[in-house]
């Protein structure tokens, strides 16, 4: 017993020092800096916050618009994730592939795609922004990937003998998957269900730009109080509460996900999948359709918007894009923010996909309240403001012995942060799910704990790491948030650069724009 928990501490050790040195220790300085900021606590400031009846609204509409568009989200994906995990069909790949496209659209960029479709002389023809449909249907835009990938991924390693084994004795379809599917299937999609809840409560560039002045999430309220009025004890106040409440959430799905635990036996992916039959072509068909539309739609207008120019139709933009006015713009030639997101985007994916396994393997193996807390804990950067992650990484993160504050490394370690929770929600489900007996096995014919793991488990979740793994690498190319604080101007990102051509004015700027998130859009699709 002793030798297991010495194990479970050195798996523990690497991912707790990473979050406690670069979340945990740069978010308590600046909240320490906003309500002490003479050294002794003061409770005045904190206190008018939280009794403003403006905070009560701003707390019950984040939540309220994060459970709907969370229910929208799986409503929309998990046929989707069916379709992709258990039918084999020509463009599947493709489409798995396109699917991951919008989440990694800076959010200045969908907000335009979808004012393009729904805003003032929308190509719809129906105006809707600034109203909660249009934050709606871009959280699900946004988040339908996560669904897809986290609850298809594990779907795809189920063994459907399983479930026929069930119809053969007298069980409907849908008995069969009440009963035998989704007993298996639940964990995954809590996983899913978390990662998309953070989002959409800490929504911020989807709630500015299409829900205009009558909408605020705390993490608005957060940016208002911290970035226009200067108020940094309210802004504390305000990420301090946000912090406490998904913390609080966090540990009730943790509990929740530790209980529906089942062992199962997993196969391989390419053995899951095969062709539709009969009726099933009707099925398959309308859910690529309704995918293909809904995820589409704003991409096409993306991709219409960067093809106009005042001459008409044609590659205008681009060519500018790449010329000496959008250089003078971004400080950097265009190329070079291209190349800086691909090789942040492989330093962060190198840094949180081992940091996340051995994260995922002492929750799954510790089960307790030191394994729910240490999963809350690494999810809390996922939901905590990006605004006061990015201020405490300048207040605190020159204390050290190395003043990494102007570091190109920052970067990298500020998008693991973000990306560590969707390596772990992706693995964790298949780790949970492996049959104790097959370790007792390899344990009875003489394998170590480590020969075990590396022969019996690693196998088994190999795929999840891949899609962990490419959810890290994509979350890095488009986080605009901390970025936005900690990029250099001469080290610019692709949404950096999308965001400083947004910021200029005149059409030729947001033609330029438009381009650089189509050429985004492009590289994460490859």
């Amino acid at each position: 017993m002793a030798s297991r928990r010495a194990l479970t501490l050195a798996l523990a050790a690497l991912p707790l020092a990473f979050v406690g040195l670069f979340f945990v220790f740069p978010v308590a300085s600046i909240l320490l800096r906003g309500l002490a900021p003479n050294g002794t606590p003061d409770l005045t400031v904190p206190l008018q916050v939280l009794t403003r009846p403006e905070t009560h609204e701003v707390l019950w509409f984040t939540f309220w618009q994060a459970a709907l568009s969370t229910l929208l989200t799986l409503a929309i994906g998990l046929p989707g994730a069916f379709v992709l995990a258990r039918f084999e069909f020509r463009g599947r790949r493709l489409l798995n592939a396109l699917v991951l496209v919008p989440f990694v659209l800076p959010t200045v960029v969908v907000g335009a795609a979808f004012l393009a479709l729904i805003g003032p002389n929308g190509a719809l023809g129906v105006r809707l922004d600034h109203s909660i449909w249009a934050i709606l249907a871009a959280h699900v835009f946004f988040n339908c990937a996560v669904v897809l990938r986290v609850v298809g991924g594990v779907w795809a390693q189920l063994d459907p003998r399983t479930e026929e084994v069930a119809r053969v004795l007298g069980a409907s379809r849908w008995a069969a998957f009440r009963h035998v599917t989704w007993p298996l299937l639940r964990p995954a999609v809590l996983s899913a269900a978390s990662i998309v809840f953070l989002f959409c409560f800490t929504s911020f560039g989807v709630i500015l730009m299409l829900g205009g002045t009558g909408f605020a999430t705390i993490e608005v309220a957060i940016y208002r109080a911290a970035a226009v009025l200067l108020d940094l004890p309210a802004a504390a106040t305000l990420a301090l509460l946000q912090i406490v409440f998904l913390g609080l959430l966090l540990v009730v799905y943790s509990r929740l996900q530790a209980r529906g635990a089942v062992g199962q036996r997993l196969i391989s992916a390419r053995t899951a999948a095969r062709t539709p039959r009969g009726n099933e072509w009707v099925f398959v068909g309308a859910t690529v359709a309704l995918l293909v539309v809904f995820l589409g739609l704003p991409l096409a207008a993306l991709v219409e918007r960067a093809l106009t120019s005042p001459s008409g139709y044609g590659l205008g933009n681009f060519s500018a894009l790449f010329g000496e006015s959008a250089r003078g713009a971004l400080f950097v030639p265009p190329v070079d923010a291209i190349t800086n997101s691909l090789v942040f985007a492989g330093a962060a994916t190198a840094i949180c996909v081992p940091l996340g396994l051995l994260a995922a393997a002492v929750i799954a193996y510790r089960r307790g309240a030191l394994a729910t807390t240490f999963d809350a804990l690494l999810m809390l950067p996922l939901g905590t403001s990006a605004v006061i992650v990015g201020f405490g990484f300048l207040v605190s993160l020159g204390q050290l012995p190395i003043d990494l504050r102007t570091s190109p490394i920052l970067i990298p370690i500020a998008h693991a942060l973000v990306a560590l929770p969707f390596v772990v929600r992706a693995t964790l489900p298949l780790l949970r799910s492996i049959d104790q007996g097959l370790r007792e096995a390899a344990a009875v014919l003489g394998a170590s704990p480590a020969r075990s793991w590396r022969m019996v488990d690693l196998p088994l979740v190999s795929r999840a790491v891949v899609v962990g793994g490419s959810f890290a690498f994509a979350v890095s190319l488009g986080e605009f948030g901390a970025t936005l604080f900690i990029a250099r101007p001469d080290a610019p990102t692709m949404p950096i650069a999308i965001f400083r051509l947004l910021s200029q004015p005149g059409t030729l700027a947001f033609g330029q724009a438009m381009a650089m998130a189509t050429v985004l859009m492009a590289v994460t699709a490859i």
